[in-house]
C-alpha cells in the first residue's frame, strides 16, 4: 500500500504531536500517511464545551456523551473505512493484527476518556475494539498512538521493507542481537561471525540467536 490514512477522534489532539518527530513524522512530511485529528469538544452543544454527563445508575466519574461523538465522526469522510475503539476490552494488538490493519488505507481511531464513551454510540460507530494490554489508561490517546505507529511500519516508504522482515514477531520469533561500533566496549568484542563477512554464516547465526532468545523470553511464541 502506497498510503494510509488516519482520522483520529479525541478530546487531546495535542498529545499526538510526538508523531510529528523522528520516522512517522518524516512519513507524514513525505505524504505517506495522512494523520487528521478532530477535536470532539468542537461539536459540544454546550457553551461551556461540555462533552461529558454523570453516568445513568450512578457510579464515579463521568461518561462521554453520545451525541457529541456522534457529530464528530459525521464530520469524517467514513469512505472504505474501518473504525476503531481504543478500549481494554478489545482484542490485543500484535503483529498479526497490525499488519491485518495496514491493508486498510482509511482508519478512523476514536478515543475514549473519563470513565469512557456511552455505549449507544459505540454499538452505532465501532467495527472493532483494540486494547494494547491488560492495564488501565486514562485516556485511549496513547493507545491510538501505538497502533499508528505501529501500523504506520508497514506502509510503502516509511521503513526499509528487509527491516521489517527481519525484526521481532514478524516470523514468530524475537530478533536477534545487534551490534555496531565500536568493535569492542568495555572489553566485549562484538561475535566474530559478523565480522566474517560470510553471509551464509551470519545469517544461520541469526536464526540461532532468535531461537535462542525467543526460548528465553518469550517461549510461548514458540508453542
Amino acid at each position: 500500500m502506497s498510503k494510509i490514512k488516519f482520522d483520529c477522534l479525541t478530546l487531546f489532539p495535542e498529545m499526538f504531536d510526538s508523531l510529528k518527530q523522528s520516522i512517522i513524522g518524516r512519513a507524514i512530511e513525505k505524504e505517506n500517511i495522512e494523520l487528521n485529528l478532530i477535536n470532539i469538544r468542537d461539536f459540544s452543544k454546550d457553551k461551556h464545551k461540555k462533552v461529558d454527563d454523570t453516568p445513568y445508575g450512578g457510579g464515579a466519574g463521568m461518561v462521554m456523551k453520545a451525541d457529541v461523538v456522534y457529530d464528530a465522526f459525521k464530520s469524517i469522510d467514513q469512505q472504505n473505512a474501518k473504525v476503531i475503539y481504543m478500549s481494554p476490552q478489545g482484542k490485543p494488538l500484535n503483529q498479526k493484527k497490525v499488519e491485518e490493519l495496514s491493508k486498510y488505507e482509511h482508519l478512523i481511531i476514536l478515543c475514549g476518556h473519563y470513565e469512557g464513551i456511552d455505549q449507544r454510540v459505540i454499538d452505532k460507530i465501532v467495527d472493532e475494539e483494540i486494547s494494547i494490554g491488560d492495564y488501565v489508561l486514562t485516556g485511549g490517546e496513547i493507545p491510538a498512538m501505538v497502533l499508528i505507529d505501529s501500523v504506520s511500519r508497514y506502509t510503502e516508504g516509511v521503513i526499509n521493507k528487509e527491516s521489517i522482515e527481519e525484526e521481532s514477531f514478524t516470523n514468530g520469533l524475537l530478533e536477534y542481537p545487534q551490534y555496531t561500533r565500536p568493535e569492542v566496549f568495555e572489553g566485549k568484542r562484538v561475535p566474530d561471525v559478523l565480522l566474517s563477512g560470510n553471509h551464509q554464516n551470519i545469517a544461520k547465526w541469526r536464526k540461532e540467536e532468535a531461537l535462542r532468545i525467543t526460548k528465553i523470553k518469550r517461549p510461548d511464541l514458540l508453542k
